[in-house]
Order: structure tokens, then C-alpha cells, then sequence
């Protein structure tokens, strides 16, 4: 996995920017570039991160790129994670930690075709869902709505199996796989897990300890740049589109615009946040409620040190605002 990610690192030297003399950032998306991105790649292409005095280069990740092995490698300096992944890395003594959120409810659900009309009616149908998946949210569905793992199959990223067969779910992004389906003329229900209690948040900064002991500054100056780059591109999306279709090509602009119309429709970035409070927070009590939640789903050892998977540190300084719907 170290030399796919090393490779994907290389191809995106084209997206870097020198930012005088300030401090280089290898950053690393959890997936091919895309809408939620956007504000990355804004924050980029805008020159945001330079202003800031950082030397950004975004590289993708991929299914079959391990980020936080990367990371904790010293192959990238920041990447985008989730909570779960974090609090499990934490647990086996990995120094890593989270900095900040682009979205404050994870995006993560199960599609369904149009004759289910809620998560329970699926139990006892086969789910597709990724390897990822038995580790976060496929034993708070078993032992909420009484799935078993005899149901759960393999997610390889290809609807195809979904699309000919009316009897499977499958897991998916709010803002992507309903689109694809759509797409191939299949109509859908999607279902949330963040509406029925799933507590992490979505699409996290994360780093290493030891980044964040020998450059502060530049932690602080990414985080912030980075919340800019989102409230900007919630504005004018169009400079950030161009990178991410350059740095994706298989990407197309009527995905992005259901991905973009989705994340601006929904407020992801700030949905629940109290007024005044700035986009990128976390809480040390939302980090709880994620931590209670592995533990019981026995996911986490009640032993683990739950508050050195997150700072607020970088956060907390934050007062960047989304415009408010007229």
C-alpha cells in the first residue's frame, strides 16, 4: 500500500503552490478528488493556504491506500480520516490526532431501492458494505436493528449488483452513490445513520503528535486556511471544480454539482452548530458520545484514552462562518 499511495502523492505534485518561505504540507484526501473536498482544493487553488505561508500539495487516497499508515510513516504530514479510525489508532498506541472537522455529521448511510422506506425493513437482505465498515457502523446496526453478519457482503465500490438486484442495500455516501443510481434509472431511498443517532463527525483532519510538537504554527494556519477554503467555496465553487476535475478526470460536473447541491441543502458543515460557533469545531463531548458508542458495540476497549484521539486546540481559535440562508 506504501508505494500505490507514494505514487498517488507523486501524480499530485501539479497541485502545489509555494507559499514563500512558510512550511510544506503533504495533505491526503481519503478518496479521488471530489465536491467534498471542495474547500481543500479551494483553499489551494484560491491561495489560501499560501497567504497562510504554507507549501500545500493535496494527493488523493483510494481504496486501496492505507492513509494513516502513511501518516504515521511520515509519507504525508495531515489526512483526512474519521473519528472511529482515529479513537481504534489511539487504542493500539499510534501517535495520532485529530485537529479538526470539515463536516459535523458523517455523510455515511445505506441505500436502499424505493420499496423500503426505513432501515429496520432491511434487516434479513443482503447489505453491501465495505471492510471498513464491520469495524464502525455494521455492529451498531446488528445490535440496534438486529441485522446479522451473515447479511453484510462485500461494497467493491461497483454498483452493478445493487442496480440488478431489488432485494440489496448498499452502503454509500449521501451525496454520491444516490446519484449514480439515479443515473442508471434506478430510484432509491437513502438512509442517513447520522439520523439515527451515528455519532461521528465527517471527513476529519488528522495528524501526528509529533507534527504538531515541531510545527504548530503551520497545524493552526491549515486548519484555519482550510475552514476558509470551505466558506469560499460555498460561495464560488468554480476555481476548486477545475482542480478537482483536473486532478480526477473521471470525475464529471453533474456529479459534482448533486455533491455540492447537497452539502450547501443540507448545511453539513455547520448542522447543529450553536450560533457564533465556527465552522471545523469539535467537543470533547461529541468525542465522548463516539467513544461510548465503540464500547458498546465492543468495538473499544473501555481502557482506551479516548481524549488523545482529538484536540481542540486548533479549533478553538476558529471563527470562520458560513452565510446564513436569507
Amino acid at each position: 500500500m506504501l508505494g500505490g499511495a507514494a505514487a498517488s502523492l507523486g501524480l499530485m505534485a501539479g497541485c502545489r503552490r509555494r507559499g514563500g518561505n512558510g512550511a510544506r504540507i503533504r495533505f491526503l484526501t481519503a478518496w479521488f478528488a471530489q465536491a467534498e473536498h471542495g474547500g481543500f482544493y479551494q483553499a489551494l487553488a484560491g491561495g489560501l493556504y499560501a497567504r497562510a505561508g504554507l507549501d500545500v500539495e493535496i494527493a488523493m487516497g483510494g481504496p486501496q491506500i492505507n492513509g494513516l499508515q502513511l501518516l504515521t510513516a511520515g509519507r504525508a504530514d495531515i489526512i483526512m480520516g474519521f473519528d472511529i479510525q482515529v479513537l481504534k489508532a489511539v487504542e493500539q498506541g499510534l501517535p495520532v490526532v485529530t485537529i479538526g472537522t470539515s463536516f459535523q455529521r458523517d455523510m455515511q448511510g445505506l441505500m436502499s431501492h424505493k420499496d423500503v422506506t426505513s432501515l429496520a425493513q432491511l434487516k434479513g437482505r443482503k447489505v453491501l458494505i465495505a471492510s471498513t465498515a464491520r469495524t464502525t457502523f455494521w455492529p451498531w446496526l446488528v445490535q440496534r436493528f438486529g441485522f446479522r453478519d451473515e447479511d453484510a457482503a462485500p461494497y467493491t465500490f461497483n454498483l452493478q449488483p445493487f442496480l440488478v438486484d431489488p432485494k440489496v442495500a448498499v452502503q454509500g455516501y449521501a451525496s454520491s452513490e444516490p446519484f449514480a443510481a439515479a443515473q442508471a434509472g434506478v430510484p432509491t431511498n437513502f438512509f442517513l445513520l447520522a439520523d439515527q443517532g451515528y455519532p461521528p463527525y465527517g471527513s476529519t483532519i488528522i495528524t501526528t503528535r509529533d507534527f504538531i510538537q515541531r510545527r504548530p504554527e503551520a497545524v493552526a494556519a491549515f486548519v484555519r486556511a482550510s475552514m476558509l477554503g470551505w466558506r469560499e467555496y460555498l460561495q464560488r465553487p468554480a476555481l476548486a471544480n477545475l482542480r478537482i476535475r483536473a486532478a480526477n478526470p473521471a470525475m464529471t460536473q453533474a456529479q459534482i454539482d448533486y455533491a455540492f447541491a447537497y452539502l450547501k441543502r443540507t448545511r453539513v458543515l455547520d448542522n447543529g452548530l450553536a450560533p457564533g460557533v465556527s465552522i471545523g469545531t469539535m467537543t470533547a463531548a461529541r468525542w465522548r458520545q463516539t467513544r461510548d458508542f465503540m464500547v458498546a458495540g465492543g468495538t473499544l476497549s473501555p481502557r482506551t484514552d479516548w481524549t488523545r484521539a482529538f484536540t481542540t486546540r486548533f479549533t478553538d481559535m476558529l471563527d470562520v462562518h458560513l452565510e446564513q440562508p436569507a
